[in-house]
């Protein structure tokens, strides 16, 4: 009746559905020698072979030359699978040469090394579209300036890129982009923050073992009543284990304040995050002769770079006034709304939170809230997008001692152009970074290159 079909039918697709989930449980397989469908080996076919097995699989050119050999039968030199990557590169470059990058609004720059050789990488902050992979002799002001003035040919000119506190990187920036700001990276302050918090927490454990140590030999010796000899040693261990508890316990206190409440998304306005930035650092340097090859390299770090990490909160504050006169809401309350995009949607602090903000803003929370959702998607702090393309790049250079800039013209295409298979923002689900940059569908990448891909019929 709701459907409007007869009883028939329904029994008819219910027999249909039992019979197929019988064939799809059952055990017997087909046996291994049915073919199931024949491939055209052609020449152009290999070739597509070759770059799926260098460039999806990461194979190295003598693993595509043995697979060839063992399961084709086919013989291959490396000098034939150099010749066909060599020959992708023509399509490869021409392909990215005519990009438009003038869609890039925040770009990601940071430098990996391959064989002692820096290896120039930036990439945009919302598509991970990578619009330079270059390698370099140097990674100076003017090897980076020159990179980005090419980049700019191609329409390359973001509001704002991020880094880490590279001089080359920045001073390069500063010459061929001088009116783009390089905000910092807020992922390598708060890492290296943890990296001194982990060493002084790991000291404190190795103080107070000695000092339980010393507890254990001094109850045996007073046992023979010898047991003044260690009084000296255990009252020094208990003195330095009391000093390195309570350093250790001020820096986890100083990192969490760095982490949840000056570099947070939700957080203060400016100002405030500004003068907590200075009263860590200032806290850092009380502390600091404790133990300094720690904590010098830390303090030094965030007094030089508090401009920069604190360069997203410049940005953020005018967005929420913005927002503040469209709704006529005080910036407070944006704030608050804004802080629970950073909770999970089924905690209970996230609903307690709600609660109260709902009641005060009534039927405009839900326009509120979604254009506070806006401004959390376009803040960026972090330079993670790149630092996660370079550890895929790792899986490509790790084969390869030596890099051109051929492989690496092929690479940043083949990178950029792939669609991804999954991802945890349903949007990016079978497209590629060209696509999410450019907003306009494009063939499949060996269709880029000029191949014809095999359809079974």
């Amino acid at each position: 009746e709701e459907h409007d079909v007869s009883r028939k039918f329904v029994y008819h697709e219910q027999h249909r559905a039992k019979t197929a989930l019988e064939e799809a449980f059952s055990h017997k397989a087909k046996p291994d020698d049915e073919v199931l469908f024949y491939v055209p080996v052609t020449k152009a076919w290999l070739k597509q072979l070759v770059l799926g097995l260098i460039l999806i699989c990461h194979s190295s050119m003598r693993g595509v030359v043995e697979l060839l050999r063992d399961l084709f039968d086919t013989p291959f030199s490396e000098g034939s699978v150099l010749n066909v990557l060599l020959a992708a590169v023509v399509s490869a470059r021409e392909v990215n040469s005519r990009e438009d990058l003038s869609r890039v609004r925040i770009g990601a720059h940071d430098e990996i090394f391959q064989n002692r050789c820096p290896v120039l990488v930036g990439a945009d902050v919302h598509s991970t579209y990578c619009y330079l992979l270059s390698l370099e002799d140097r990674r100076d002001a003017d090897t980076w300036g020159v990179r980005l003035l090419e980049l700019e040919a191609q329409g390359f000119h973001p509001d704002a890129t991020i880094a880490d506190g590279g001089l080359g990187l920045r001073a390069g920036q500063a010459l061929a982009l001088p009116r783009v700001p390089c905000r910092g990276d807020v992922f390598h302050a708060e890492m290296d923050m943890g990296k001194a918090v982990t060493y002084l927490q790991n000291r404190a454990v190795g103080a107070i073992s000695a000092r339980e140590h010393i507890e254990e030999k001094m109850a045996r010796a007073k046992q023979r009543r010898r047991g003044r000899d260690l009084s000296f040693k255990l009252a020094a261990a208990r003195k330095e284990e009391a000093r390195s508890v309570r350093l250790a316990e001020d820096l986890a206190t100083l990192a969490e304040w760095l982490k949840k409440d000056v570099l947070a998304l939700a957080g203060p306005d400016h100002d405030t995050r500004r003068f907590l930035f200075d009263f860590i650092v200032a806290e850092l340097k009380d502390r600091e002769a404790l133990c300094p090859h720690r904590i010098g390299p830390v303090r030094k770090m965030l007094e030089n770079q508090r401009d920069h990490l604190l360069a997203f909160a410049v940005v953020l504050d005018e967005e929420i006034a913005h927002v503040s006169v469209d709704f006529q809401v005080a910036p407070d309350l944006l704030r608050a709304v804004l802080a629970l995009h950073t909770l999970e949607a089924d905690s209970q602090e996230r609903w307690e939170r709600e609660a109260p903000l709902r009641q005060k803003l009534g039927g405009r929370f839900h326009a509120i809230f979604e254009a506070t959702e806006e401004l959390a998607h376009d803040t960026v702090r972090a330079s993670s997008v790149v630092e996660n393309l370079n550890s895929r790049l790792r899986c490509y250079f790790f084969l390869r001692r030596h890099l051109g800039p051929e492989y690496l013209d092929l690479l940043r295409f083949f990178l950029n152009h792939r669609r991804f298979l999954r991802s945890r923002h349903p949007e990016r689900v079978g497209r590629s970074p060209a696509e999410l940059l450019a907003d306009e569908h494009h063939p499949h990448w060996l269709e880029l290159l000029g191949f014809e891909r095999f359809s079974r019929n």
